[in-house]
């Protein structure tokens, strides 16, 4: 087995009240953002280092999570707008049209909320070269 993660946060785990609404929502976002979905189970899904499960799942301890703001990286601006053009069509809501942002020049991105009201972003950072793909673990 071998998984591929990014840098400081190892995962994510949000728990919906409707595991069909958010797959539907998730599925098309992330492969707007070129995310592939990793695996399944009857109360949960997960892609990279996001859960998403029930209030059922063993990990969930039958608890909501609460509003959390989560942001991909998007390869360019393309990959932005269509972060939220699909996730309009897919049961997300507009909080934040793709567009510049003043967080630092090129900063450029997207807000949708999820179906459970997760402010999920979409961000492209400028023009940059990064160090590596991802960290590679192999067990």
């Amino acid at each position: 087995m071998e998984l591929h993660r990014g840098r400081l946060i190892d995962h994510i785990q949000l728990v919906t009240k409707n595991l069909g609404a958010s797959r539907r929502f998730y599925e098309a976002v992330l492969r707007a953002l070129e995310v592939p979905l990793g695996g399944e189970g009857e109360d949960y899904f997960w892609a990279d280092e996001l859960f998403v499960s029930t209030a059922d799942s063993e990990a969930a301890q039958g608890k909501l999570t609460g509003r959390h703001h989560l942001a991909f990286q998007a390869r360019d601006r393309a990959m932005v707008d269509a972060f939220y053009k699909v996730g309009l069509e897919n049961g997300g809501k507009d909080n934040g049209r793709p567009g510049e942002r003043p967080y630092h020049p090129g900063y450029y991105a997207a807000f949708l909320l999820d179906p459970d009201g997760n402010n999920i972003e979409a961000v492209y950072h400028g023009a940059a070269s990064r160090s590596t793909s991802s960290v590679k673990i192999t067990f």
